[in-house]
């Protein structure tokens, strides 16, 4: 067993309630109007689905069950068959909801990389409250 990694918990405000945030959210295909780096659904049922990579691969996602409590955290199996954990919460914050990603740094991810990961989480973050305070 090994210890803690380095994590960075990046997060949003968003102007709607929280449980409308996690109901658009907790669909596997709502991750294709925000997510950029999960990119194009191909193909799913219940928790289980294929996205097309932004690299044009196709990765498999498994995404928690329905919940009450805002987890929305999923499990990303690389080309590798290595499984990434990313946790994905949404949580009230007054009468909007705050949107809460946590990046997990993997052992063989380079400073450079981090970064980048992170930084391309804040743009879909960022896409998903633009997207939602539209509707």
């Amino acid at each position: 067993m090994t210890g803690p990694v380095e994590s960075k918990t990046i997060s949003v405000s968003i102007a709607r309630d929280w449980r409308e945030v996690y109901a658009f959210m907790e669909h596997p295909l709502s991750f294709a109007q925000w997510a950029s780096g999960l990119g194009k659904p191909l193909r799913g049922e219940g928790s289980q689905w294929t996205f097309e990579s932004a690299d044009g691969r196709p990765i498999t996602v498994r995404f928690t069950p329905h919940n009450p409590y805002g987890v929305l955290d999923h499990y990303v199996t690389t080309e590798h068959g290595d499984e990434i954990h990313v946790p994905l919460r949404v949580i009230a914050n007054g009468d909007g909801a705050e949107v809460l990603l946590t990046l997990l740094r993997t052992a063989d991810m380079s400073d450079a990389r981090f970064a980048a990961d992170a930084q391309w989480v804040e743009r879909d973050l960022a896409a998903l409250k633009r997207f939602l305070e539209k509707r």
